[in-house]
C-alpha cells in the first residue's frame, strides 16, 4: 500500500485545519518530550510536532512515504525508519506514542491489533500516553453507498471511490499517466466497535475517548479518538 498513492498523498488529503486540531490535541495530553509515531504517513502532523520541541522517532510501513517525509523535513529534526505498527523493532521507550488518522484500521486481523497494543504498552514509559483514532460506526453507514470522486492531480487524471463491506471500509485508487496507463490500488481498513476497543486497551490503560476532537464519549461523528494513560 502506498507504493503509487504516496507522491499524491497530500494533494488529495493535505488539511492544514485538521492538522493544526491534531497538534492541538496532542499538546494538551503529552509532554514535549520523547514521542513515537506510528504510520507517519507524509509527516504533515510529525513536522509541526517537531517544530514544538518533541523529540521524534517516526515510522511507517511504506519506504514511498517515508521519502515524501524525509523531503520535507529539511532540518533533519525527525528520525523517520520503516517499521510494520503491528511488528515493531524498537528497543526504547517513549512518553508519547501516537498512530493517527485512522491509520490503525489498516490492522484487520484482531491477533495483530491485540498484539500491536501490547506493544504500545511495553514501548510506553510510566504515565506515558498513547494517542490513536479510528473511523466510527457511522462510517459503515456512509459509504454503504459508493462515495467516488475524479479529477486532475500533479497532471494526471485519477479516480478514488471509497464503499464499505461488512465491517470493513475499501477506498479504490486509479491514476493515469499521459500515455492513458493505469495505476491502481486498493486499501482495506477495518472498523471496530469501541466497546472491543475498549476491552483490549483496559487491561494496559485509563481511557478517554472523544468523539470528533471536539465531543466527549461515543457519540455521532466520524472519528473516535483514544487517549490512553500507562498508569504502571
Amino acid at each position: 500500500m502506498y507504493n503509487i498513492l504516496a507522491k499524491f498523498y497530500d494533494d488529495l488529503v493535505k488539511d492544514d485545519v485538521a492538522t493544526k486540531a491534531w497538534v492541538d490535541l496532542i499538546c494538551t495530553h503529552t509532554k514535549r518530550s520523547s514521542l513515537l509515531e506510528l504510520a507517519c504517513g507524509s509527516a504533515e502532523i510529525t513536522l509541526a510536532l517537531a517544530t514544538l520541541g518533541y523529540t521524534i522517532d517516526a515510522s511507517d510501513l511504506s519506504e514511498e512515504m517515508l521519502v515524501e517525509a524525509r523531503e520535507k523535513d529539511t532540518d533533519q529534526k525527525v528520525n523517520f525508519f520503516q517499521m510494520d505498527m503491528a511488528n515493531m523493532h524498537v528497543n526504547k521507550t517513549y512518553d508519547s506514542i501516537l498512530c493517527l488518522c485512522d491509520s490503525i484500521n489498516y490492522i484487520t486481523k484482531e491477533e495483530e491489533l491485540k498484539h500491536m497494543i501490547f506493544q504500545v504498552y511495553e514501548r510506553l514509559n510510566n504515565g506515558g500516553v498513547f494517542i490513536f483514532d479510528m473511523h466510527s460506526l457511522d462510517r459503515l453507514e456512509e459509504f454503504r453507498e459508493e462515495f467516488y470522486e475524479e479529477g486532475t492531480i500533479q497532471e494526471n487524471q485519477y479516480s478514488w471511490s471509497i464503499i464499505s463491506e461488512d465491517d470493513c471500509i475499501y477506498h479504490n485508487f486509479c491514476f493515469y499517466d499521459e500515455a492513458a496507463r493505469v495505476s491502481q490500488e486498493q486499501h482495506i481498513q477495518k472498523v471496530y466497535t469501541p466497546t472491543y476497543i475498549t476491552e483490549l486497551l483496559s487491561p494496559y490503560f485509563s481511557i478517554e475517548v472523544m468523539t470528533d476532537f471536539v465531543n466527549d464519549g461515543i457519540c455521532e461523528g466520524e472519528k473516535y479518538f483514544y487517549i490512553c494513560k500507562k498508569e504502571n
